[in-house]
This record gives structure tokens, sequence and C-alpha cells, in this order.
């Protein structure tokens, strides 16, 4: 899509004005800001990649995401992970079963390798993750399991389809195969870490102990998730409960406004 604006342009070429234009362009053809926005990370990330790992240029133009995005929301039930589960080939299975216990990206799963597995400790370590460091991993019985079923499959990799390592885009054929047949609709494989994220927090895990499980660098990313637990707050709820309130709400009428009910019955 981008070879349209930036096919026949060298690097040095490509200023705030060229940003600029794909962003009009875009909008005209009716894509929304999140849309632009992926178009705009990406630039982003290929120029920042020139600068500071290939050093093929000196600096590059400020470019910031376009306001208005709307925040995706898309998280599976039990029930409907459930139904994904049971309708997806064994290989993919086992993929989505292990997200939905680690919360690992999909490049983190395909990319696990046997080295880096301690089934003893329940523990796992990552060096190809998203933001570029390394983790630990703490496997749960059912990540446990999961690898279990994998072992004997391949010395080196994890997990396999047919015997060979996993090295393809698992939002592929399978996946939307699998997803039609379990009646799901607007769902990738990344939401599996967003589904993830929302169980432990229903369940109770504070947001600095997700932090820590996800590998995110900013509390922040995981503040998006505070939502799904609210039993810290169901006290401070409870204070305005209508059985309590002739207790502990003060009656407007004492500072000279009469509720309509008391003016008519007067």
């Amino acid at each position: 899509m981008l070879d349209v604006y930036l096919g026949a342009m060298t690097l040095d070429q490509m200023n705030g004005d060229v940003i600029w234009s794909i962003v009009q362009r875009e909008l005209k053809r009716g894509n929304k800001p999140a849309t632009v926005n992926r178009y705009l990370a990406l630039i982003r990330n290929l120029l920042r990649m020139a600068r500071d790992e290939w050093q093929w240029i000196d600096n590059f133009p400020m470019i910031r995401l376009l306001p208005g995005e709307v925040e995706r929301d898309r998280w599976l039930t039990r029930e409907e992970a459930d139904r994904l589960i049971n309708v997806c080939p064994p290989h993919l299975a086992a993929l989505v079963r292990f997200a939905l216990s680690t919360g690992c990206r999909a490049g983190e799963i395909t990319g696990l390798e046997w080295d880096r597995v301690d089934l003893g400790r329940h523990t796992a370590w990552l060096n190809r993750t998203k933001n570029g460091t390394s983790r630990g991993v703490p496997l749960n019985l059912d990540a446990v399991a999961v690898l279990q079923e994998q072992v004997g499959n391949h010395p080196q990799a994890c997990f396999t389809y047919r015997g060979a390592p996993i090295r393809w885009d698992v939002t592929n054929t399978a996946w939307h195969n699998a997803t039609r047949k379990a009646g799901l609709t607007d769902v990738r494989f990344h939401d599996l870490r967003h589904t993830w994220a929302s169980w432990h927090r229903q369940a109770g895990t504070s947001c600095d102990e997700l932090k820590d499980l996800g590998g995110w660098k900013s509390r922040n990313m995981v503040d998006r998730y505070a939502k799904f637990a609210t039993d810290n707050l169901s006290v401070a709820a409870a204070r305005i409960e209508q059985a309590k309130q002739g207790d502990n709400v003060i009656r407007l009428s004492r500072f000279g406004h009469v509720p309509d009910i008391e003016r008519a019955s007067a």
C-alpha cells in the first residue's frame, strides 16, 4: 500500500510534507484514523530502524498519530474460547491454548524453543519480544500441559505443523476458518492476549502484577484492563444504597431545596 506513495523516494526525501500528504489522501479515500495510524506507525518504525540500526539517515520527521482512534476492546468469554479451541486444527489449538494461558504474542509463541523452557520449574524465557528485551514467563498448569503435548514433535521448536516449525503468520486461512466455525466475528490472534489480560483482571490480578506477567514496559499499557476488576470498589458503590440513604446522604431540603414529592404533599 505504501509503495504507491514512497516507492520512488529515497529516505532523505521523506519529510513532514510527504507524511502529511499521505494522511490527507488516505482520509479522502474514506479510511478511518485507526487505518491511517497503522500506516504512520509502520513508516515511523522503518525510519527509526534506518536511523538507529542501519545508520542510513541521521534524523527523520516527527510523526504523530491521528487522534480519534477508538481503542480496540475485543476479548473472548470462556465459552467463546472453548468454542474456538474445539474447532481449531491441532497445531492451531495448541497455539490458542498457550496464548490464553500465558498472554504471549504470536511471534513469541512460534519462536519458542525447547532450550528456553524448563517444565520442571514451570518457566519459559522469551528472546523475541515486541519491545526487544528478553523476559521470563511463568507457566501455569494449563501452559505446561500444552507444552508437554508438544514434546517429541521437534528437537528445537516447541510448536510445529506436520513436524516443521511454524514460521508464518498464524492469522491465516486456518485461523479464519476456525473463527467462522466458532461463530466469532472481528477476532484476531492478538485478541487472545487481550483476553488473557482481561481474565486476569477479572480474577483479581493487580495491574502491577499483570504488567510484569505480560512484559509491558509501562503501567499505562495495563491500565486499560482496570475496568474488568471492580471488587475493590464494591464498598464505595454500596455507600449510597437505598437502605443507607437516611444515614449517610445529606438531604438537599436542609439547604432550602424541597423535593417535588414533599412540596406536593405540603
